[in-house]
Parts: C-alpha cells; sequence; structure tokens
C-alpha cells in the first residue's frame, strides 16, 4: 500500500535516522560514562543551535519514517484506505512531530 514516493521517503529517512542513532548512543555512552547528571548535560544543551539541528532533525526522520510505516501497519491490520488512512497517518506524524519537537525545544532553548 505504498506508492514510490513513500517508499523513497521512508528508505530516505532511515538514511537520516542511522548515523543520528549512532551519534544519540554515543553521546548517551559518553555522558553516562563521565558521570554526568541531568542538570550538567542540560547546561551543556541550552543555548546550544548544534544540538537544536541535530535533535531536531532526528525529529524530523524519525516522523517521517514512524508515519509512514504505520500507514502500512494500519492498512494491512485495520483495512483502512483512502482518505481516512491519509488522515490518520498525517495525524500521527504531526503529533510525533509536535511532541518531539517540544522534547527538542526544552532540551536546547528553555
Amino acid at each position: 500500500m505504498l506508492n514510490i514516493g513513500l517508499y523513497m521517503a521512508q528508505r530516505l529517512s532511515a538514511m537520516v535516522m542511522a548515523p543520528l542513532v549512532l551519534g544519540h548512543i554515543a553521546v548517551m555512552i559518553y555522558a553516562v560514562q563521565g558521570g554526568l547528571s541531568t542538570a550538567e548535560i542540560l547546561d551543556r544543551t541550552q543555548g546550544s543551535v548544534w544540538w537544536f539541528l541535530f535533535y531536531g532533525s532526528f525529529v524530523l526522520a524519525v516522523a517521517a519514517h514512524a508515519a509512514i510505516g504505520l500507514r502500512v501497519i494500519l492498512h494491512e491490520m485495520t483495512g483502512l484506505r483512502g482518505r481516512w488512512l491519509e488522515v490518520v497517518t498525517c495525524g500521527i506524524g504531526m503529533l510525533l512531530l509536535i511532541m518531539g519537537g517540544r522534547a527538542v525545544l526544552a532540551v536546547t532553548f528553555a
């Protein structure tokens, strides 16, 4: 139930997510091994445009990737199709984008 455009968008979002996931894991390992507290981590991320762009890109890629994947699952599991399928999956994508965006803003510019 994917057209070629959605298929390519999901593959491209996966290509964007892969290095960002590895970067995120590396940062988490560094923070844990360094014994950084939550306050120390937030001190380092607050006001950082770089961290905003890093995690903002991550959120965009995840929201697109997840919405497209859930579109296929919803179609297969519920038989949902057409306009309703588009509305539901766009809503899920927007919800993920809003929640992730709020988290990124809280960590970088709160």
